[in-house]
């Protein structure tokens, strides 16, 4: 056997070892991008726009599958169980650093998964009724003292990261109000406009436009930065509980064991995807901002915010049933 067909050989070889077809040729058949939300919501937008441009750069359709139910549980288990191949990935909020708190999960979140890329991140917005007499955090954080559990905040439900986030705020200033949760931050909002509730943490989609309408008067907003599209709105940092932060973040992940190869291909074109003006437009639009880096980035997130939520779970004493 001469020395070309020798290296044909070996190059054959090669290719069959695991993982190395799909760095090859992957993707050759559409993805799944599991969405553990109802359609219509951030998370479903946030898959939708991100799959259209993966569709596009890697010649092969992303699906997105809406499995929502049991605070999310139900589409991450389902996505975590699928072979780690790159055609099932799955679209994470903060709900899957929270979870572990709340759920008899069954695998480990601080493990059992392979990041990908951290997509977006954006602030609340911390709203209240214009009939309450604070114009700024610390008049709110001096309201509330003087009214021990007398203010009421709504949320999207019990255990979601609207209700922890608020929960978070609540302990580090020291302070009480009553949980009033909803089925839904449309609803939680709808009812503070009524003034039937005084505070919402709200999306920036959801609030601001209430804001500018004169509905519901902005106090700070929960990022460690100012929101580009309301920079006049302080953060809570900067307004009286210097260490408090929190983002809602989406993040691209894939089952444990997911092929280095693969991982990078998803990651470099997901960070293209969203730093293409349209996309990043789009994106501002909606009040978040494009973020991307690397997989470990995400995953230093992901262990860093179990920790978090672990202590604002147990400060807060939530239990879902």
């Amino acid at each position: 056997m001469n020395m070309r067909a020798l290296l044909t050989t070996a190059f054959a070889s090669l290719a069959t070892l695991p993982g190395a077809a799909n760095a090859q040729t992957y993707p050759v058949r559409p993805i799944r991008l599991i969405v553990a939300a109802a359609p219509g919501g951030g998370t479903d937008f946030m898959a939708r726009a991100v799959g259209q441009k993966l569709s596009e750069s890697l010649g092969q359709q992303v699906v997105v599958d809406n499995r929502p139910g049991a605070g999310s549980t139900i589409g991450f288990e389902l996505a975590m169980k699928a072979p780690p191949d790159g055609y099932t990935l799955l679209m994470i909020t903060p709900s899957w650093s929270i979870n572990p708190s709340l759920y008899p999960i069954k695998f480990d979140a601080a493990k059992d998964y392979t990041p990908i890329v951290l997509v977006a991140r954006g602030p609340f917005v911390i709203v209240v009724n214009p009939s309450l007499p604070v114009h700024t955090t610390r008049e709110f954080i001096a309201l509330a003292k003087a009214k021990p559990g007398e203010i009421t905040y709504g949320s999207s439900g019990q255990g979601a990261i609207v209700h922890l986030a608020t929960e978070l705020f609540l302990h580090k200033a020291g302070i009480r109000m009553t949980h009033v949760p909803y089925k839904g931050g449309g609803p939680a909002l709808t009812d503070l406009i009524a003034g039937q509730i005084q505070v919402v943490f709200a999306t920036p989609q959801a609030g601001l436009p209430q804001v500018k309408a004169g509905r519901v008067r902005a106090i700070a907003v929960t990022t460690g930065e100012r929101l580009a599209a309301a920079p006049d709105i302080p953060t809570v940092a900067e307004s009286g509980v210097p260490d408090y932060e929190v983002t809602n973040w989406h993040g691209l992940i894939g089952p444990k064991g997911l092929p280095h190869a693969i991982v990078e291909e998803l990651n470099r074109e997901v960070n293209k995807a969203i730093k293409a003006k349209d996309l990043e437009t789009k994106l501002q639009a909606n009040g978040v901002s494009a973020a991307g880096g690397s997989p470990e980035l995400l995953r230093e997130l992901i262990r860093k915010e179990i920790g978090q939520w672990h202590q604002a779970v147990v400060a807060a004493g939530v239990k879902v049933q």
